[in-house]
């Protein structure tokens, strides 16, 4: 069963597609999400000023899955400026960065946790991953690397809230007859569960090998995609 908790969500601008400061009880962190076109405003930010880990996202609209990238920088606000000009990196629309109110993250507490993060996108396979190396885990002593594991735990806590949510496993709850859906057809046999998430289909399940004509072009992407992140394997 998930715990309770409070978000405090913070407009500076006053407009609610605006520029966002998150923060959550309890946490040294803060979270702060914006567009590309509030970059400007953004960059000036004093969080921004400061060690952090932070994610570059679009949200497409197709069905397609988002393209993401993962990095982290000491201060953070150079890294986003290098990265709002570089042509190569224009896919973005929004950022998401994560520093703390106590500048006690230093260079390998920002490290860890782009490597993680890295990690766990790879894992999940929900996002079209632009970071073409994995970052490797720097040397953090037990006491460091468990308070920077307890600040990644409130980290993804907030990121779907920040519109991003490819690192958490759907929660299926307990299987039941009653919320178990199936698909048995042309020797496909596929089983999914309702969530609050939407519905899930479950590991072992089967799709068709043939891609029908009918099929909308956005799902065709969305197969395409769970393809090539290894969601969707071909057996026989």
């Amino acid at each position: 069963m998930a715990t309770p908790y409070s978000i405090r969500i913070f407009l500076p601008s006053g407009e609610p597609n605006g520029l966002r400061i998150m923060e959550r009880a309890n946490w040294t962190g803060v979270g702060v999400v914006f567009s590309r076109s509030g970059f400007q405003e953004a960059i000036r930010r004093g969080e921004l000023a400061q060690a952090g880990v932070y994610l570059l996202f679009d949200r497409p609209e197709d069905g397609s899955l988002p393209t993401v990238y993962i990095g982290e920088g000491d201060p953070v606000s150079e890294r986003l400026k290098s990265h709002y000009s570089d042509p190569k990196k224009a896919f973005w629309e929004f950022a998401v960065v994560f520093s703390a109110k106590d500048k006690s993250l230093n260079k390998a507490h920002i490290q860890y946790l782009e490597s993680r993060l890295v990690s766990l996108a790879k894992e999940r396979k929900l996002c079209r991953l632009e970071n073409g190396n994995m970052p490797q885990l720097p040397s953090l002593a037990e006491s460091d690397q468990a308070d920077t594991e307890l600040f990644l735990g409130y980290l993804r806590s907030i990121l779907p809230l920040a519109g991003l949510d490819i690192f958490e496993k759907p929660n299926v709850g307990k299987r039941t007859q009653a919320n178990r859906l199936h698909l048995r057809s042309r020797k496909i046999d596929a089983e999914a569960v309702q969530t609050s998430e939407g519905f899930v289909v479950l590991a072992g399940s089967q799709a068709s090998m043939d891609e029908a004509d009918y099929l909308p072009d956005s799902w065709k992407r969305r197969r395409a995609a769970l393809l090539e992140n290894g969601v969707l394997k071909r057996e026989g």
